[in-house]
């Protein structure tokens, strides 16, 4: 039976027990000697904030996975308005980026828990590059995807085709927006105490 996605607060996946039943839902899903020959579990994330590194880093120790941090070869700048802005032209150009690594051995694993925050209401570009980069054909890709409010976007029919041949299960979707609402609340204030 096909589910939507499952949506979860900050607090929810924070507090744990949310990610522990995602992993068990995928781990009732496979039989014990299935999992065995179906290889090991990765878990790979690319992260702005953190809150993708949490929920990756739950999953990895939950799972006992290998956990592989999806990073660009050139860094997007730190200050999040230019961030928003290259990631903007990324996206509407196309561009898919350098990868500053790629995973040894990628044919080892038969899951991939791939995480990612939505950028410009889609997979950020160096998520393109990764699936590009990794041949995922006949393993199994479990999203796990953070937004700032507006949802996934179309980071799925990204998924479906850059990620041809791969069997991919409903995303584990959770809104956590914390810096834009923080600067947006910081803005407003200073607008009120300019006033």
């Amino acid at each position: 039976m096909t589910q939507g996605p499952q949506r979860f607060s900050r607090r929810t996946v924070l507090a744990t027990p949310a990610i522990l039943s995602l992993v068990g839902t995928a781990c009732a899903q496979e039989p014990e000697q299935q999992r065995a020959r179906a290889g090991k579990t990765l878990v790979a994330y690319l992260t702005r904030s953190g809150n993708t590194r949490v929920i990756a880093g739950t999953l990895q120790r939950a799972l006992s996975a290998d956990l592989f941090e999806i990073r660009p070869a050139s860094p997007y700048p730190e200050d999040y308005e230019q961030h928003v802005a290259q990631a903007t032209r990324e996206r509407d150009s196309g561009f898919e980026p350098s990868l500053a690594a790629k995973v040894n051995n990628i044919a080892a694993y038969g899951t991939v828990f791939l995480g990612f925050p939505i950028w410009g209401e889609t997979a950020p570009p160096p998520i393109r590059s990764f699936l590009k980069a990794h041949d995922l054909r006949g393993k199994t890709l479990r999203p796990f995807i953070t937004h700032g409010g507006y949802g996934v976007g179309n980071s799925q029919a990204v998924l479906a085709t850059h990620a041809t041949g791969t069997a991919i299960a409903d995303p584990f979707v959770m809104e956590a927006d914390q810096e834009r609402r923080t600067l947006n609340q910081v803005r407003d204030w200073l607008v009120k105490t300019d006033s």
